[in-house]
């Protein structure tokens, strides 16, 4: 009898295909259900936010424009769109942007993980949630040129911000939902993906639009510096990121992206 050789160590288990991590992402950043027969793994998902973001974004532009059809003002379907999103995601960026405003305002760097881990809200943490929904909702209202693309960008380039966080630094938790997207992400092709997804966007929004190339501009550069700032700012101030930080990129980076837009 043969005998297979034993395992080493230091073996790495294979890692789920694309097709179910892609699952896995759906369930874990929005309340969608998946259709039966999907067999979803969580290993690995964080390089798939930006395809989700992407996903999102679309559906709101179909409300956005479904909406505008029936005339509705354009400050109503910009609070119904940001509303929706956030159902959509179960508050779960906002959640971690609130927590994040509470720790931030600890002046004790020692006792900010632990005011972030509370389950409370804070009034820091209201303050953020209110400055940017109304920040969101503002902005988007003031869109009018490339409204639809620059919503879709917002949801790619922060969910990017997302994965160039777990990339770069360090967590700071032994346990958490965050966790295990660091424990699981591998660089560089999965933050590739979520870029060259976010320059093809912009690629074809230029293609599609050639008066609005200054507006184009604008939200690219904008997208990939809010993205990698926010990342690195939070990481100055608490000296890495957590769950509650990574949610707290993606909300900033949306709101921050949608008010420059506002510029073009």
């Amino acid at each position: 009898m043969t005998l297979a050789p034993p395992t080493q160590p230091d073996e790495r288990p294979a890692r789920p295909n694309g097709f179910a991590r892609l699952g896995g992402s759906i369930l874990f950043y929005t309340r969608l259900p998946l259709p039966p027969g999907w067999a979803p793994s969580f290993d690995g998902i964080a390089g798939f936010a930006p395809l989700v973001g992407l996903a999102l974004g679309l559906g709101l532009v179909g409300v956005d424009v479904g909406l505008a059809h029936l005339g509705m003002p354009a400050l109503t379907r910009s609070a119904l769109v940001v509303g929706l999103g956030v159902w959509l995601t179960g508050g779960l960026h906002l959640d971690g942007a609130m927590d994040t405003a509470d720790g931030l305002a600890v002046m004790e760097p020692d006792r900010r993980l632990a005011a972030m881990a509370d389950s409370h809200a804070g009034a820091f943490g209201v303050m953020a949630a209110i400055a940017i929904l109304g920040l969101k909702t503002l902005a988007l209202a003031e869109l009018t040129t490339g409204r639809g693309w620059v919503l879709v960008a917002a949801m790619v380039w922060g969910r990017w911000g997302q994965v160039i966080a777990i990339a770069r630094y360090p967590y700071l938790r032994p346990e958490g939902k965050g966790a295990l997207h660091k424990a699981h992400l591998r660089s560089p092709q999965d933050w590739l993906l979520g870029l060259t997804l976010g320059l093809g966007l912009h690629g074809l929004w230029a293609w599609q639009n050639p008066d609005q190339l200054a507006l184009v501009g604008i939200s690219l550069a904008g997208g990939i510096v809010f993205s990698l700032a926010l990342g690195a700012w939070f990481d100055h101030r608490l000296g890495g990121h957590t769950g509650d930080t990574y949610g707290a990129t993606v909300e900033w980076t949306e709101t921050l992206l949608l008010c420059l837009a506002t510029l073009g």
